[in-house]
């Protein structure tokens, strides 16, 4: 029976708590939404990145093919240039000076005629006719810059309304042998071929293409603003940032809006510098929507989830609950309130093995109602349950501490096992014990118990019967000296101690 008790109070089965288990589901949350937050980020890096590849390569197609045709015409100029300096050329007739001085591409698509100013500004030689009109360009920007400055090079004039259509003016300088300035060769780029050029892509209704002059005046923009092609944003920090670095990237707003954007820019070297923008909101506008549709279905998840696990909770809380009265119910004597004798096993064989480890004495007090079976024949049954239960209250005012046990032992016998406490300790609150039923009952009816006490060192080799044994040896001692008293059971030899 000894052994079976010990194997029963061994196998405790394994319950999952309620804490533990929504512990485990915020954990599983908590590590799901960092999985799907990591994900999502990863996926608004890759737009980022994907956003400026395909701004980079846009600006490069666009900045080649602008620099392309900036440098065919700079090469008409150029052969116009150092032509006009050969003595020949005066001497030829004019259809000739014609094919020697103007190739094919001075007269392609979106070209402007090319000219040549003499020193004085006056237009000399006219690429579309042999008899040009008298003209003067004394006083345009492009040729002073020429006459005041020899090493300007190629010379890209502000956007300007010339020979009746918007455009830019390519000019270089004719400079005569001996270094003089012998005039200015000129031509022009229409706004036609930037509209044809941009009228090619497929852009958004708030992507930006801006072409910039090296001191950062507009050139041409889309979408295309007549107010602001001229204006000079050289200050503005994108664009200096823009002029002193071949390429790059930049997060922000540009000059003409407050629209933030991601600007990339090709080749700063060249005359013409291509920036492009795309609006953030833009770029990730397909992200955004698949992050708002995740982020919909990780909720109704995670609300799916807790709803289940605090409705599973609140039944294991209930299980708990309704366990823990039935094994109240099933551990406590119902007239008393005390443990029964099954609890009382249970807890002497926990204790006895804690006191075998820690090396710690185990007290153990058997109580007995004196004259009980006299008392219950001559008042009747329910008034000896009333000294059942008094004497009950009386132990557990005098037993406080957490691990003693008192249990209705049998009948009308009871026991108090003391964890910790010496035989003089123990044999004290066993005095208490008695005085209070004493006191208590005091009257004609009194009631008294006869209290037997042991305690003792656990070993390995005992059994924990040794102390029960010793304790109702005590409690037979009292019975025998007369009752209402405390004996304290001297071990191994049992001697006994009134």
């Amino acid at each position: 029976m000894l052994l079976g008790r010990r194997i029963g109070s061994a196998r405790q089965p394994w319950r999952l708590s309620a804490k533990l288990l929504i512990a485990s589901s915020v954990v599983t949350v908590i590590g799901f939404s960092a999985i799907c937050a990591n994900v999502m980020l990863n996926m608004r890096h890759g737009e980022e990145e994907l956003a400026r590849q395909t701004l980079e390569n846009l600006a490069s197609s666009i900045d080649a093919d602008i620099s392309r045709n900036v440098e065919i015409y700079d090469l008409s100029l150029r052969a116009v240039a150092s032509s006009m300096v050969m003595p020949e050329i005066a001497s030829v007739s004019k259809p000739v000076r014609q094919l020697i001085l103007f190739d094919h591409a001075a007269t392609a698509k979106h070209f402007g005629a090319i000219q040549v100013f003499d020193a004085e500004g006056r237009l000399a030689i006219d690429a579309s006719t042999l008899d040009p009109l008298p003209e003067n360009r004394g006083d345009e920007e492009y040729f002073k810059v020429h006459r005041d400055h020899p090493d300007v090079g190629l010379y890209v004039s502000r956007p300007m309304l010339h020979r009746g259509a918007y455009a830019i003016v390519l000019s270089r300088r004719i400079t005569g042998a001996d270094g003089r300035f012998l005039g200015v060769v000129a031509g022009s780029i229409r706004f036609s071929y930037f509209h044809d050029l941009f009228g090619r892509l497929q852009l958004g209704p708030d992507d930006v293409i801006c072409v910039l002059r090296r001191d950062g005046m507009v050139i041409m923009r889309t979408p295309f603003d007549l107010d602001e092609i001229g204006r000079n944003i050289g200050q503005a920090p994108i664009v200096m940032r823009v002029l002193s670095e071949p390429s790059g990237s930049f997060s922000g707003t540009t000059a003409f809006d407050s629209v933030p954007r991601l600007l990339v820019w090709r080749d700063g070297t060249r005359p013409l510098v291509v920036l492009v923008g795309k609006p953030w909101a833009s770029i990730f506008e397909l992200w955004r929507t698949e992050a708002l549709r995740i982020a919909a279905i990780m909720t109704a998840l995670i609300l799916f989830v807790l709803g289940v696990t605090l409705f599973l909770a609140r039944e294991i809380s209930r299980r708990a609950n309704a366990e823990e009265k039935l094994e109240e119910l099933a551990t406590t004597d119902a007239l008393t309130g005390l443990k029964n004798r099954r609890k009382f096993d249970a807890v002497i064989d926990t204790e006895w093995r804690r006191a075998v480890r820690n090396r710690a004495p185990l007290a153990l007090l058997m109580i007995d109602a004196d004259h009980f079976k006299t008392y219950n024949d001559t008042f009747g049954h329910q008034a000896g349950d009333q000294v059942l239960v008094g004497i009950a209250i009386c132990i557990s005012d005098s037993v406080r501490r957490a691990g003693d046990c008192a249990a209705r032992y049998g009948g009308e016998e009871f026991a108090v096992l003391l964890p910790g406490l010496a035989p003089m300790d123990a044999l004290t609150v066993a005095e208490t014990i008695r005085l209070k039923v004493e006191g208590w009952s005091a009257g004609e009816s009194a009631s008294t118990v006869s209290i037997g006490v042991a305690s003792l060192v656990p070993t390995a080799a005992t059994d924990w019967s040794v102390l029960i044994n010793a304790a109702d040896k005590a409690l037979y001692a009292a019975k025998a000296n007369g009752r209402n008293q405390s004996v304290l059971a001297s071990l191994p030899r049992l001697s006994l101690v009134a």
